[in-house]
């Protein structure tokens, strides 16, 4: 990339440019943070397909638009504040392990405190249903009233992707990663972090289905149900604690070595940090942040409105299996990881390395607008495509389902090769408050936010049209999506200009 760094690296040969680009030397730096990444993604993984099959099958696809606006959103910005103050009472280290231990100590009480009891916790089919007849047009929030346990782990599994890997991760990866290594770490960090996403869809789909061979055919669908996400939830747990070690570890052997981190001489000194009222002025008033916000937005705003209608598909297809829609969902993040992984390691990494951050950077969103207006095609000619399939004995959902979930894969993949890592190294430039309070405005705030602009469109339009059904608003969804796709573009090239003159500058 067009991003130079003052630290000169030897040449590699060419294969291993390409393919392993980092030294010997630096593996006791690389190999941990990359470990560390890997637990974050595989209980990312975890609580995703599990909080996506708790809703989907009780609430409908619908419920997740809303979850996400009226309700991750505010958590997100009252995370923001929990965290702008945590951070001026702690240390960059200890800050890790206060906001990781309450999310383990929820999944610890939800699957085998809460859980058991969840038909006694939650409202009766009589409450609800004389809900709706009342209130016919609040019926996608009583649904979510209905199931607020499952409502809740829902909330939390989403501030674990936005604060465990984009903050707390990668924010940790700008402070301790040299521009240089940034280079050559990132993309591999995505390809390597990729193999827990594999096992993970693994774990996934085998605890899923195979709850029956351990509880017996006369086990009921519930029993089942509460046995693998009673293990799911344990697998968890041993990797946060494997997660934690490692980041312990980190500071004891290698940030305290001047060979490998550039702060480990200051380590000691106590940092003067920024009020939150500080805070929220740097983050205002930086235009690099700004754009960097536009970019999550954008990326938030497209993925969310191509999920909500693969999710739609998913759910008319398994209907209320749980356990038959989490194996679905665990396979999907096998395939995953896998095309991530391969894409990272022969096209992601290279794509860094060897283009411009323009051209990297760009190279998600012409993928997800090229994909997505493939998948949208797909659902609104679904009676002439399910016509021409007939004969190879799918139906229309079927397929429709199928095309989503290779969709979502594609944009998973050049996300986490490119968007993530391009979009991280946009931070390093900046100064030292901008890298971590103004970070944590973006990428757990402004993510949110992103991801509500996609929810607001669809919740806003089901409600003005009296439905909970998706497929309703499809047509508008699509001609948000296309706009969000092209303020991307244009954010991209802004922003590439930005850096440019700051490695200049």
């Amino acid at each position: 990339m067009h991003m130079n760094s003052t630290v000169t690296q030897p040449e590699f040969s060419k294969w291993r440019a390409r393919i392993w680009p980092i030294h010997n030397h630096e593996m006791k730096k690389f190999l941990p943070l990359a470990l560390i990444m890997c637990c974050v993604i595989f209980n990312y993984t975890v609580f995703r397909n599990t909080k996506d099959t708790m809703i989907i099958s009780t609430a409908g696809a619908a419920a997740t638009t809303f979850l996400k606006l009226y309700f991750v959103t505010p958590s997100a910005i009252l995370f923001f504040i929990y965290y702008a103050k945590v951070s001026s009472l702690f240390d960059d280290e200890k800050i890790f392990y206060v906001i990781t231990i309450p999310f383990i100590v929820f999944m610890a009480i939800f699957s085998f405190v809460l859980h058991p009891f969840i038909t006694q916790i939650q409202p009766s089919a009589d409450t609800i249903n004389n809900l709706n007849n009342n209130y016919p047009a609040l019926k996608v929030f009583i649904s979510i009233y209905a199931n607020w346990l499952y409502s809740l782990f829902f909330i939390i599994s989403e501030l674990w992707g936005s604060v465990m890997l984009s903050l707390m991760f990668w924010g940790f990866a700008n402070r301790v990663v040299r521009l240089g290594e940034a280079k050559r770490f990132y993309g591999l960090f995505v390809v390597l972090s990729n193999l827990a996403l594999i096992f993970c869809g693994t774990v996934v789909s085998l605890c899923s289905s195979s709850a029956k061979k351990f509880l017996g055919e006369s086990a009921t669908a519930a029993s089942q149900w509460q046995w693998s996400l009673n293990a799911l939830i344990t697998v968890c747990i041993i990797v946060s604690i494997i997660m934690m070690c490692l980041f312990r570890w980190m500071h004891t052997n290698v940030l305290n070595d001047p060979k490998y981190y550039d702060g480990a001489k200051e380590a000691k000194k106590k940092k003067e940090k920024p009020s939150l009222m500080q805070s929220m002025k740097l983050v205002f008033t930086s235009p690099e942040l700004g754009l960097i916000v536009a970019l999550v937005i954008c990326y938030g705003v497209t993925i969310n409105l191509i999920e909500v209608q693969w999710k739609n598909q998913i759910k008319l297809y398994f209907g209320v299996d749980k356990n038959a829609m989490n194996a679905f969902m665990g396979q999907y993040s096998a395939y995953s990881g896998a095309v991530t992984m391969v894409f990272g390691l022969f096209f992601g990494a290279n794509i860094m390395r060897v283009f411009s951050w323009f051209k990297a950077a760009v190279f998600t969103p012409m993928v997800i607008v090229i994909f997505g207006t493939l998948f949208f095609g797909c659902i609104m000619f679904k009676e002439q495509v399910g016509a021409m399939v007939s004969g190879f004995g799918m139906t229309s959902t079927y397929l429709a389902m199928m095309v989503g979930m290779i969709v979502v894969i594609m944009s998973k993949a050049t996300k986490y090769c490119l968007f993530d890592p391009t979009k991280e190294m946009a931070y390093i430039p900046l100064d030292a408050n901008l890298k971590t309070t103004g970070k944590a405005a973006v990428d757990v705030a402004g993510g949110r936010i992103g991801k509500s602009g996609g929810a607001f469109t669809q919740s806003t339009l089901l409600m003005a049209m009296g439905t909970a059904n998706v497929i309703d608003i499809l047509g508008i969804a699509f001609g948000v999506f296309l706009i969000g796709c092209i303020v991307w573009v244009y954010a991209v090239k802004a922003l590439s200009k930005r850096i440019i003159a700051k490695q200049a500058g």
